[in-house]
């Protein structure tokens, strides 16, 4: 059977654990307490007395009146205290340190506890400060180091990037912030193992070593990520390595290239005094001859590898884009090169270098256009656009921040194998070195700058970029890796 209201209303009344009073009731009852028997006998004493009844009402009231305020002023005297307290204890909640306890005195309960309420918000004021200032050196650092960084939450979703990040990505973090890394093309640095060499795409041929790490933000685990472009420095031991085999191969080949050569010429000279048929004559001519021939090509060759081991560090001065654009623009007379204005910007560059390394560039170029398979069909007719279009190179520059962009186009066939275009001895030219690109990078480099070539994405052909500093004319000192280079 189901009870009546009343009687569960009555239950509860009796098992409800007792409200207890505020602390300042209790305070004022503990008074008004202490105070009523002192007033019972002291009315009792007073109404035992033959004086008039307005003396004793007035006396009894006085009395009355002197426990009220006693009674208000040690009211005051205990809860004002404890409130102030509250409020200092409420304001280091609330992470304001401005706020202390008054009357923070020794040798007084009241006074050591404000001391130590006191002492408690200096302390953390200091652990305060300490944070905030340690977070804003971490900031800065971040902002202002050069290598990209990201932070990653538990679901793979970007919650920190730093300007090298942002210009990697080319995107700003507004964008770029809550996307996951498979958007962003950043799945291989989460999932690679730690400090390894990972391809991301970023870039035609570099290499990122990538390093993770973990940590707590608000009780969640997330991962940093820090990427390192590690092809310069790759390539700069590749090129080490190439200049010491390069020296070893002709010291040898000179030593061996040289008694060859004069043992030909003496042969040569000495024939007609041998008694000889005509045709045994005839052989050992063509034999020595070839010999000759060979040897001599051979030491050419050698010489034009030996420049990749010997060139001088940039001596910087001030020269114009345009000026030198138009003057290796003229150079090249196979193929008209159209150079299209850019800025006028002045360069502090080693102008013979850069020019060098324009003029392997656009010899590349005009090779390319005038190369025969420049007339083949492909799938998607561009091949035969380009037929129609003639032989195209297009030269021109930019202003990118502080970066001077030079770019060069041309409607050829394109890059065929472009992993090896920077292999020193690899050409894909009956008559080739295999040293021009190489030597351009290293020009480029040297100036603190880039060299990057790829095929065209909607049209047939090849784009090459060249990216150098705007540097200030106090800047004239070469890179550190130039002066190893010709050490």
């Amino acid at each position: 059977m189901g009870s009546s209201p009343g009687v569960n209303d009555s239950f509860q009344r009796k098992t409800r654990k007792p409200r207890r009073a505020p602390f300042e009731r209790r305070v004022t009852r503990l008074s008004a307490l202490l105070a009523v028997p002192g007033l019972l006998v002291s009315g009792v004493l007073i109404w035992l007395q033959s004086w008039s009844m307005e003396s004793k009402l007035l006396l009894l009231g006085a009395e009355l009146l002197a426990c009220l305020l006693i009674g208000t002023a040690l009211h005051d005297l205990i809860v004002r205290p404890l409130q102030t307290l509250a409020n200092v204890v409420g304001a280091l909640r609330e992470e304001d340190y401005s706020f202390r306890a008054r009357l923070a005195v020794p040798s007084d309960a009241l006074g050591e506890l404000s001391l130590e309420v006191n002492a408690l918000a200096d302390l953390l004021a200091q652990h305060r400060t300490g944070a905030l200032e340690a977070t804003a050196l971490l900031q800065r650092v971040v902002q202002e180091v050069d290598i990209p960084i990201f932070a990653f939450d538990p679901a793979a979703k970007l919650r920190l990037v730093n300007p090298a990040g942002e210009r990697l990505l080319q995107q700003s973090s507004a964008r770029l912030l809550g996307r996951t890394a498979s958007e962003l093309a950043l799945q291989n640095s989460l999932t690679c193992e730690n400090e390894t060499l990972v391809p991301l795409g970023f870039g035609s041929d570099a290499r990122w070593f990538v390093r993770r790490s973990s940590f707590r933000q608000e009780g969640l685990p997330h991962t940093l990520v820090v990427l390192s472009d590690v092809s310069r420095p790759l390539r700069e031991e590749e090129r080490r390595a190439w200049q010491r085999l390069i020296r070893v191969m002709g010291h040898e080949l000179n030593n061996s290239l040289a008694p060859i050569k004069s043992i030909a010429g003496s042969l040569s000279a000495r024939l007609p005094a041998t008694n000889l048929d005509a045709d045994q004559r005839q052989d050992f001519e063509r034999g020595l001859s070839i010999i000759e021939t060979r040897a001599a090509s051979l030491n050419r060759f050698l010489q034009a590898y030996r420049q990749l081991a010997q060139m001088p560090p940039p001596v910087l001065q001030q020269c114009s884009v345009s000026t030198l654009a138009k003057r290796v623009a003229a150079v090249e007379t196979r193929v008209n090169v159209t150079v299209i204005a850019g800025p006028d910007i002045t360069l502090m560059a080693d102008p013979d270098q850069l020019e060098q390394m324009l003029i392997n560039l656009l010899r590349n170029a005009a090779d390319a256009v005038l190369e025969p398979s420049n007339s083949g069909e492909n799938s998607n007719g561009s091949a035969n656009r380009a037929r129609q279009a003639g032989p195209q190179i297009l030269l021109t520059w930019k202003l990118a921040e502080q970066e001077v962009v030079i770019t060069i186009e041309d409607n050829g066939p394109g890059l065929m194998n472009p992993s090896n275009v920077f292999v020193p001895f690899y050409t894909t030219k009956p008559a080739g070195s295999g040293i021009g690109l190489v030597l351009s990078r290293q020009i480029s480099e040297a100036h603190g700058g880039s060299l990057e070539l790829a095929n065209r994405r909607e049209e047939r052909g090849c784009t090459v970029k060249v990216t150098l500093p705007r540097a200030t004319p106090a800047e004239t000192a070469p890179p550190s890796y130039v002066r190893d280079i010709v050490r």
